[in-house]
């Protein structure tokens, strides 16, 4: 399943559940992104998981910055 910024979004934008239920929705994102992904994938397709894994990971700074900040910086 591909998923767009704007599911990611979307989610940060929930006003029914707490950043930390929303920080682990994301996350749970980026892990079934990097899960999917096997020897069949392009260098294009791991290329747009690695984009919507930093996408994800700014928007998790902007929920808790310590946080994101850490996740940012320990992207490869």
């Amino acid at each position: 399943m591909e998923y767009s910024q704007e599911i990611i979004d979307k989610i940060f934008s929930y006003k029914t559940i707490t950043d930390k239920e929303k920080i682990d929705r994301l996350l749970e994102i980026d892990a079934t992104q990097y899960t999917n992904c096997g020897l069949e994938t392009t260098k294009t397709e791991k290329s747009l998981v690695k984009k919507n894994s930093r996408y994800i990971y700014k928007t998790i700074k902007r929920i808790d910055e310590k946080i994101g900040k850490s996740l940012l910086e320990h992207q490869d």
